[in-house]
């Protein structure tokens, strides 16, 4: 068997490869380098607040000496304070029941876009991501007037007699889980719809041919071709929820705890920015994980369709 020959690249190929990464070195690589050496310092009653660990200004000799003097105790309080790790797992929590909740309205409407007329698809998909035409801030605080003791929802149950008093749902968790779930929606039904929509219809016509009722169909095939789209979906939604800020400051109460609340609070009310740098690193490795299984899976799912 013939070795592969390999590909010669121009330079306008290298030059078109390149531009990712010089992209994510620029956008990301350098940011998180500046953020870890913040987390490396220690706090100090300054502007900017904190004293730097080492400075490349002073020599490369200097700096070589600093890294071995450098201190992780910003990383070790974190260990020490149950706020910070209560903060992470109660983060990962409310994004995985969000995701679960999310796919679990997601898929059905997905499923409807897929198997309606192709003439009326177009205007399915639009009404999908009409919302993104509106501030995602806006959208957040529009619950607010919705969910509030006096707000739309409760005057609606009120009217219908469905309820005797005002349901308390705003500033509670039930609340972050409404305000993820509206707003990363479309995130799930895209990629959900795109692999519903190449779905062979032969397949379930020669399923129903030979017998099979419509729901064991559904569950032996549509769904396992269906599950590259609910992977990326889901990990589409998670991703981003984990780290959220917005929907629980506005929505969530003083008992939900969250990262990136802890993490604004410690930038921007206590001012201690190596600890929130800390935080903010440690986040970061724990999105890795799902960002990197993410990828993998969509790389396979371009090797197949290749």
């Amino acid at each position: 068997m013939d070795a592969p020959v390999p590909v010669k690249r121009s330079l306008g190929g290298w030059a078109l490869i390149a531009v990712p990464y010089v992209w994510l070195l620029i956008f990301f690589l350098a940011p998180f380098l500046i953020v870890f050496k913040i987390s490396l310092s220690q706090i100090a009653v300054a502007i900017p607040p904190y004293l730097p660990a080492f400075d490349l200004a002073s020599g490369w000799q200097a700096f070589f000496e600093k890294l071995g003097e450098l201190s992780f105790e910003n990383y070790l309080w974190l260990t020490e304070d149950d706020l910070y790790w209560k903060s992470y797992v109660s983060s990962v929590v409310i994004a995985g029941i969000s995701t679960l909740l999310t796919l679990l309205i997601g898929y059905p409407i997905a499923y409807g876009m897929a198997r309606s007329p192709q003439s009326l698809r177009p205007t399915l998909l639009m009404l999908v991501i009409l919302p993104f035409w509106t501030s995602f801030l806006i959208r957040v605080y529009a619950w607010i007037g919705i969910l509030k003791n006096e707000g739309l929802l409760n005057q609606l149950l009120l009217s219908l007699g469905l309820i005797d008093e005002p349901l308390v749902i705003l500033n509670t968790n039930i609340a972050v889980y409404i305000g993820i779930v509206y707003s990363y929606l479309p995130f799930l039904v895209l990629p959900l719809y795109a692999s519903l929509e190449r779905l062979d219809g032969s397949l379930l016509e020669a399923a129903e041919d030979l017998g099979c009722p419509p729901w064991l169909a559904f569950w032996k095939i549509t769904l396992p071709l269906s599950l590259p789209g609910v992977i990326a979906g889901c990990f589409l939604v998670f991703i981003p929820a984990v780290g959220e800020f917005v929907i629980p400051d506005l929505l969530g109460g003083s008992d939900t705890l969250m990262i990136g609340k802890t993490l604004w609070t410690e930038f921007f009310n206590n001012r201690d920015w190596p600890v929130s740098s800390a935080v903010a690193v440690i986040l970061l490795m724990i999105l890795v994980i799902p960002i990197v299984l993410f990828q993998n899976q969509q790389q396979k799912i371009a090797e197949k369709e290749a």
